[in-house]
């Protein structure tokens, strides 16, 4: 293939992108006023999940030694450090404006963020309480000495840097750690409709006095900072720990790793932050960040609603799905044909239900399912749990490297094995990310399978806002190859055929490409060619390649991404056909789905699986075949009316400028709209 002069867009670099998208949010005055706190933090969280991994990751290139070009798109590896700092230091500022503004705002809305210089009346005795009830307690001061080592610093928690200054003596050094246990907004008491939230930094600044009152000084100064650490887990080689131990010690390890950001209030004093940067190592190669007052403005996702409903997103009613009951047997009503949940549209209640009956039904004999995330409180744990203890012979693999959801998954992981549950951890070099279930039901003398696959986690947490399809199925043949899949993970030196579905890590790239030719086939035969994609994130060079080919022999692409985005679209001779649009809005776009046009008869999967190397290469997915007609049709349905959205979708482009797709046509908003379509599904 002709290399043009960009042929691919580095992945760390479109990632920001995205995450320009979100911060976009945050600075659309349609959004309510809450939600675009919100989003805030969600910009700010997302922010140091990259630090911790993306950019740690390009680090330990730079520090090998490695120019790192070709694992990067062709950027060296130093070079791309740098560019990334002066990427987020931009972002920072552009966020700190965005935030100033949401306070004004707020303040015309009688809702008043307030710091402790601006302390008055009745607030003055109520934060001298709260500050000694609630935060004195769980204080952790460090003093800071030359002649003591500096203490490990956590990784994303808030630090208050104190300065004591004397005119008569040597500074003195303290660090004071804002727990993440502390609630990090207060709530003051009314002032007639006048609302007062105060954060408990200021609560901090305005009682320094009191923390440090054995120390003489003429000033005191506080400043924020953060520190970000490298979140990769290295695991020991002692053979003679489990798998579950080793995984637990490297958790744990994860909060003394190598820093890869650091995060400071600008105004903070040359001699303190140098002082600092010293005594913690950082250097050049380090991210450093100068940013505004406040830090882990990720809390900003837990922003206190005050009951103004006027200011949020007004709540949508999760739908039932036409000819679904939870009142009825799930298993007798998806015998007589497939049926398809997608949430938040429809309630997550129906994947629930279907595990508590299997739990109970005295003819289920074994259920088998696949976890990667679970909610904090799980139903879906507790009915495996509850199934295990009526005889049933649960197998669940769990996925314990779920990133910065291990400890979750590992409690969860010890419950279950104490029920008696047979437990899978995974296969040895490939993370476990299907979502997958099949159980074996006794049926005159013989055994029927049922199960689902979906495109998300079975976690009613993120089934609230991320969208997912669910494909409820007694379809014997999908469920032929899903239990296939299982035995994979059971006895990994097997690797199976399958028929239907289309499995990672061994067939997924190879019929995806045979998936392709057929359409670059049916271009150059002059017959409707077309392929529509819908995913998180694309980043496989290989799979990028494959498209670029399928766009020269005139095969028509619509893409809908997400995330990041490795592919170059609309350049003429290398990928003219190819359109890729991003939507961000109130839900977390989560769904994968592909759609060939297989000369007018089109063929649909749902997936768990991204157009990433390691998800192709590297991880367990499945992809599922829609075979039911009227599905089919809904699924492409849904694609269209994302694909039309002119409201919140954004051209993904080369400049990577993330223009808004605006036009003169009637308004379509793809989450509304989604929603209004399913409305009218049940009324016809």
């Amino acid at each position: 293939m002709t290399k043009y002069k960009n042929t691919y867009i580095n992945r760390e670099l479109s990632w920001l992108q995205f995450n320009a998208r979100v911060l976009q949010e945050a600075a659309d005055e349609t959004v309510p006023l809450i939600e675009r706190l919100r989003f805030l933090g969600i910009f700010s969280n997302n922010l140091d999940e990259f630090f911790k991994v993306r950019y740690a990751t390009v680090k330990r290139i730079y520090d090998a030694g490695k120019g790192g070009k070709s694992e990067l798109g062709g950027i060296k590896a130093g070079e791309l450090l740098e560019e990334i700092t002066q990427v987020v230091i931009e972002q920072q500022r552009e966020s700190v404006e965005i935030l100033n503004k949401i306070e004004q705002e707020l303040e015309s809305e009688n809702i008043f963020i307030i710091n402790e210089t601006e302390i008055e009346g009745d607030h003055h005795d109520f934060i001298k309480n709260y500050f000694y009830q609630e935060i004195s307690p769980a204080l952790v001061v460090m003093m800071l000495d030359e002649d003591i080592a500096l203490p490990e610093l956590k990784d994303s928690a808030g630090y208050l840097t104190i300065k004591m200054s004397n005119s008569g003596g040597k500074d003195q050094y303290a660090l004071i750690e804002i727990s993440k246990s502390m609630e990090r907004f207060i709530v003051l008491p009314n002032r007639g409709d006048a609302n007062y939230i105060i954060m408990v930094d200021d609560v901090i600044r305005y009682c320094l006095d009191e923390i440090f009152n054995i120390f003489k000084y003429d000033s005191i100064s506080s400043h924020m900072i953060k520190i970000t650490r490298d979140g990769e887990l290295d695991f020991d080689s002692d053979l003679s720990k489990s798998f579950v131990d080793k995984l637990s010690r490297s958790v744990k390890g994860r909060q003394s790793g190598d820093p890869v950001r650091f995060v400071h209030d600008k105004n903070i004093e040359p001699d303190t932050l140098s002082f600092l940067l010293e005594r913690m190592e950082i250097d050049s190669k380090d991210s450093i960040i100068p940013g505004g007052r406040y830090h882990n403005r990720r809390d900003y996702m837990d922003f206190p609603s005050l009951g103004r409903t006027d200011l949020l997103y007004d709540r949508i009613k999760p739908l039932p799905v036409k000819g679904l009951s939870l009142q009825e047997s799930i298993f007798t009503t998806i015998a007589e044909k497939d049926y398809l949940v997608y949430t938040p549209y429809h309630t997550f209640s129906y994947v629930v239900k279907f595990l508590r009956e299997a739990a109970l039904d005295p003819k289920v004999r074994t259920i088998k399912i696949t976890i990667y995330r679970l909610a904090q409180i799980s139903h879906v744990a507790s009915s495996l749990i509850n199934a295990a203890k009526n005889g049933k012979y649960v197998t669940v693999s769990i996925e314990l490297r779920a990133r910065f959801d291990e400890e979750a998954n590992i409690n969860y992981a010890e419950q279950m094995q104490d029920a008696g549950v047979n437990m899978l951890f995974g296969v040895p070099g490939l993370k476990v990310h299907s979502k997958m279930c099949v159980i074996e039901r006794e049926e005159n003398n013989k055994l029927k399978r049922y199960g689902f696959i979906s495109t998300g986690n079975f976690n009613e947490s993120t089934a609230k806002f991320y969208t997912d399809f669910t494909l409820l199925t007694a379809n014997s043949k999908i469920l032929k190859d899903i239990n296939k899949v299982f035995n994979f993970l059971e006895v990994n030196y097997i690797v199976n055929r399958y028929k239907h579905i289309i499995a990672s890590p061994h067939y997924t790239k190879t019929k995806l490409f045979s998936l392709i030719d057929k359409e670059i086939e049916n271009a150059k035969n002059g017959k409707n060619a077309y392929i529509k994609l819908k995913m998180n994130s694309i980043s496989s060079y290989k799979m990028v390649d494959k498209l670029y080919e399928a766009s020269r022999a005139g095969v028509k692409i619509q893409m809908i991404v997400r995330g990041l985005c490795c592919l170059v679209p609309g350049v003429e001779g290398m990928s003219e056909n190819i359109e890729i649009i991003s939507i961000v809005d109130k839900f977390l776009e989560h769904t994968r789905l592909y759609v060939f046009s297989n000369n007018d008869n089109p063929l649909v999967y749902i997936s768990s699986a991204d157009w990433m190397t390691r998800n192709i290469e590297h991880r367990v997915e499945v992809s599922c075949p829609i075979y039911d007609e009227d599905m089919k049709q809904e699924l492409q349905d849904l694609f269209d009316i994302c694909w039309n959205d002119n409201v919140k979708a954004r051209h993904i482009n080369e400049t990577q400028d993330n223009m808004y797709r605006r036009n003169n046509e009637q308004k379509v908003r793809a989450q509304f709209d989604t929603y209004n379509y399913y409305l009218k599904k049940l009324e016809g």
